[in-house]
């Protein structure tokens, strides 16, 4: 099943309002007419989630470690958790990618 770059960052807002995220503080991309997305945009937009979700799970972690009566180990894990499936999806995102250029580039002209 193939899915256009619009559709793909429907879905992932969609999973990030699920999640619950607070981190991606960025606008929707919209499409144009062609239904083409700028493509260097949104994947800046998603490496910028996964690295805001990693430094609150960091930051989580060291105020837990350090004490921090208002963190408790279930905010850590939940954040910890949070950062590796974005990690973890950004991750076979790329791969995906890697593919269809490979497979792109193979063929001939």
């Amino acid at each position: 099943m193939k899915v256009m770059g619009s559709e793909l960052l429907q879905q992932m807002q969609g999973m990030q309002v699920e999640a619950g995220s607070k981190v991606m503080t960025h606008a929707p991309i919209e499409a144009n007419n062609s239904n083409a997305v700028d493509f260097g945009n949104l994947l800046k937009n998603a490496i910028d989630n996964v690295n805001g979700l990693q430094g609150d799970a960091k930051e989580k972690a060291t105020a837990f470690e350090m004490g921090d009566r208002s963190v408790s180990l279930g905010d850590v894990m939940v954040a910890s958790q949070k950062s590796s499936v974005a990690f973890d999806a950004t991750v076979q995102v790329r791969n995906k990618l890697m593919e269809a250029y490979k497979e792109i580039m193979s063929m001939p002209v």
